[in-house]
């Protein structure tokens, strides 16, 4: 007799799972493997050309301005001061009356060297007369040879006073003239150190105020001697005929960009310094505006000569342990590190001494998308090729 065991509903279900799983198992094998996606296109960047342009050379200087004249005013005569025709700091004109000192008692002395002026010359007159008359006189033997030599002894002796008067006239005069301090040329003058009341011209006590002659303006700065070489040699420049060859110089003050103000050189040293070895060199600017004073630290700037030059935008230029260098895009779209020696910025522009020849291709944008020996895809710009209206 065959007894058959009933099979449960939980011995069913892991078979038919295993089935559904090698089917599964099946079908994916059947499916393949999936697609691969495409690599990504080359990245984009911008280049540009280099620009060819004719620039000027440049000496970059620091120096200090000061005045063309600078005068400490003194009291030449002693006497109290009794007026102040200006207010401190203020804009004086050549001439302009500045401090009075007290004139009465030089009045006096002038109109007492006048008085004796007039004292001698009548003795002279009189002398004069006496000593013709007595000339005369001893023709006709009438008096003695003494008596003619008396009188031309008192003539030439009131003559020699008479000049002797007149010259303290004068000195009386200009000790009254003296009285009246004022600027000897157009300038900006100080604050008075002296108030009125005080005596001054006695002593030490001699200074009432100082005046600057501030339009025009120096600026002294000291150049190298390798840098003198070049502007002697370059820039057809010698330091004795530095007034005479009206070199142009420009310069910079306080925040000021760039080099606003322009002038000339006007003077060199007769030596260089040997300690520092270096030349005291002058440049002369207009001041109308008076915002130059002086002592002010500056920026000089020396044109040298000019020259054709490659220039390239500075973002363009990277810098490494072996030093300044750019990408370029050469053959297949592939970058390349092409180093490069730099010179002067030009208006946002730096000249390329060497290592280019203006005409690779240098990236400007994307530079860090660019690897040198990978592909990019480049985009052409003009950007570089605007003139620098130097």
């Amino acid at each position: 007799m065959r007894i058959e065991t009933p099979v449960s509903s939980s011995t069913r279900l892991p078979a038919a799972c295993t089935k559904l799983i090698l089917l599964l198992f099946l079908a994916h094998g059947c499916a393949g493997k999936p697609p691969v996606p495409p690599p990504p296109p080359p990245p984009k960047v911008t280049v540009v050309q280099a620009l060819r342009e004719t620039i000027t050379d440049y000496l970059e200087l620091t120096g200090n301005s000061q005045a063309v004249n600078m005068v400490d005013l003194v009291a030449r005569v002693p006497g109290y001061l009794e007026k102040v025709f200006f207010h401190d700091g203020e804009m004086v004109k050549q001439g302009q009356l500045l401090f009075l000192i007290q004139q009465n008692t030089y009045r006096e002395n002038l109109a007492q060297a006048e008085a004796s002026i007039l004292q001698f010359r009548a003795q002279l007159s009189y002398a004069e007369s006496q000593l013709k008359r007595y000339s005369d006189l001893v023709k006709q033997d009438a008096v003695s040879q003494s008596d003619t030599e008396n009188w031309e002894f008192q003539r030439n002796s009131a003559e020699a006073n008479l000049k002797a008067a007149e010259a303290q006239r004068n000195l009386a005069a200009l000790n009254l003239q003296y009285t009246e301090v004022r600027a000897p040329f157009d300038g900006r003058i100080d604050r008075r150190l002296v108030d009125p009341g005080n005596l001054v011209g006695s002593g030490d006590n001699n200074v009432l105020a100082r005046i600057t002659q501030i339009d025009p303006m120096y600026v002294y700065f000291n150049i190298s001697d390798s840098d003198l070489a070049r502007l002697t040699s370059r820039g057809s420049w010698s330091p004795k005929r530095a007034n005479e060859l009206q070199r142009p110089v420009s310069a910079a003050f306080l925040n000021e960009t760039g080099f606003p103000h322009q002038g000339r050189l006007d003077f060199a040293s007769i030596s260089l310094t040997p300690t520092t070895g270096t030349l005291l060199v002058r440049g002369i600017f207009p001041n109308k505006s008076g915002k130059i004073l002086p002592g002010l630290y500056a920026r000089v700037r020396v044109p040298l000569e000019k020259r054709s030059a490659l220039l390239i935008p500075e973002e363009a230029i990277a810098q490494d342990q072996q030093g300044s260098y750019v990408l370029i895009v050469g053959e297949g779209n592939k970058v390349e590190r092409r180093g490069i020696t730099t010179g002067p910025g030009v208006k946002g522009l730096r000249v390329v001494e060497s290592g280019i020849d203006g005409s690779e291709w240098i990236i400007t944008e994307g530079l860090l998308r660019s690897i040198p020996g990978q592909q990019v895809t480049p985009e052409r710009s003009r950007t570089a090729g605007k003139q620098t209206g130097q």
